[in-house]
């Protein structure tokens, strides 16, 4: 039999005989066999042009991170707090900052670690987005659109670029709490159904059900290739349909996860140090120290996209009556983001992982319901990349004076966007999916990428 008269079933048995033999090890050269002759839907798949971003991390910080207290140190805001702007009274930041790094970034002390690691860091201090709504601007961020639910960032890039791991998830997102918009933010919409991404709940038991009651491998394998044999009958006979397609594709991956996930979430693995660096406890694994150290885990084994939510649509950076409440929600995730990209960088994975970090939006420059608190501010805000091709201790775009707008090289949502595909491999004008009559893209009719940024 040839190459090219092997079907499809015969080369995946093939393929299940051989990893049985050689292990994990031949992961990567299955995945690339996988696509041929119409393999897994999810095989890796070549971006539109080289790029050295193969894996992508994001943190998303709800509520509307403020900038004027974090990374975009603004002299004036200081010098005039609590003076009269029109109908505004300036709001000084109560936070000391200081340079850090060779590049002398001015980082504020809620910060320390990640002021650690500054020069690993690209920040975008000009994005600005269409909605100073909550749930507009966070699906804005994560799908482009700040009016209809449309397929999610992370849906986008599975779509564009599969997964190295068809065991696994190309798309997980590990969020204790559910943000504004719900699942709408990692949702794959009108793409096919196995580009959503996959919610996991941080605690002791993140997968239920996920250990198999059949005792035998050799039993459970035959059943789920009965089970493929009889699924793949029932779709040929109607039509291939795509939402079935889908479905049998979720239970593959569902199948995978029972094999190595309950691996893959095990931080007891992880040596002394390594969880010392992250702040984190193998018995707390709903913290975000054990999230950061996670996902690690997961692009190590080949998952494409992991975003980690690390507050929900309570009790969040949403700062309208004490900017002070920054300094409770920075602690817990500045020493795990530094470890993490400190961590990334020292197993030689900082390179090939894009690190995004990013809110919904800014916080104004103006005393909010009280003369501690800031309000909503979409005018001008500072989201960061790491790694994956982006220049490291590079700051792009300038704000004002007292960081309400942009001043220098404006960045929209969907300039960001764009930027993250182009690190991805993607050129966004031509990842599209044809939909109700036309083709849909994550930047619209929109976006230009923001070369500066790229290393």
């Amino acid at each position: 039999m040839n190459d090219r008269s092997m079907n499809r079933r015969t080369l995946l048995r093939r393929g299940s005989a051989l990893a049985a033999a050689g292990g994990l090890g031949l992961r990567h050269r299955l995945s690339l066999a996988a696509a041929a002759n119409e393999g897994h839907p999810l095989a890796p798949r070549p971006g539109h042009f080289p790029a050295k971003a193969k894996h992508m991390i994001v943190f998303f910080m709800t509520g509307g991170f403020s900038h004027l207290d974090t990374f975009d140190y603004k002299p004036k805001l200081q010098k005039d707090h609590d003076k009269a702007v029109g109908a505004r009274k300036v709001l000084a930041s109560p936070y000391a900052f200081r340079p850090r790094g060779e590049s002398g970034k001015m980082v504020s002390e809620l910060f320390e670690h990640v002021g650690g690691v500054v020069d690993d860091v690209c920040f975008l201090h000009t994005v600005h987005g269409d909605s100073a709504g909550h749930s507009a601007a966070t699906l804005g961020m994560h799908t482009g659109s700040v009016t209809i639910p449309l397929p999610s960032l992370g849906s986008w890039i599975s779509y564009g670029l599969g997964t190295l791991n068809t065991n696994l998830p190309s798309f997980v997102v590990l969020a204790a709490k559910e943000p504004y918009n719900g699942f709408q933010v990692w949702d794959a919409n009108f793409l096919p159904g196995y580009h959503k991404g996959v919610r996991v709940i941080p605690g002791p038991n993140p997968l239920p059900d996920v250990t198999s009651p059949v005792p035998s491998v050799s039993r459970r394998d035959l059943e789920a290739r009965m089970l493929r044999d009889l699924n793949e009958a029932h779709l040929s006979a109607r039509d291939a349909d795509g939402l079935l397609a889908s479905r049998m594709t979720t239970f593959d991956t569902a199948y995978g996860l029972m094999r190595e996930a309950p691996e893959a979430f095990d931080l007891g693995r992880e040596s002394r140090a390594t969880l010392d660096l992250y702040g984190a406890s193998a018995d707390a694994p709903d913290s975000f120290a054990a999230q950061c150290l996670t996902a690690r885990r997961l692009v190590e084994r080949g998952v494409r996209v992991v975003e980690l939510f690390d507050v929900g649509s309570n009790t969040n950076w949403d700062s309208h009556n004490n900017i002070d409440d920054h300094r409770a929600l920075s602690r817990n995730i500045d020493r795990p983001i530094a470890a993490l990209i400190a961590d990334l960088k020292s197993r030689g994975l900082l390179d090939e992982t894009l690190i995004v970090g990013c809110s919904e939006f800014g916080r104004t420059p103006w005393q909010d319901l009280t003369p501690r608190g800031r309000g909503h501010h979409s005018r001008c805000f500072t989201c960061f990349l790491v790694g994956g091709g982006a220049k490291g201790g590079y700051s792009h775009g300038v704000s004002d004076e007292y960081g309400d707008g942009p001043a220098e090289d404006p960045v929209h949502v969907h300039d960001f966007h764009a930027t993250i595909l182009h690190l991805m491999g993607l050129d966004h004008t031509r990842l599209t999916y044809r939909y109700s009559g036309r083709d849909f893209r994550l930047t619209d009719v929109h976006g230009e990428v923001v070369k500066p940024v790229i290393a």
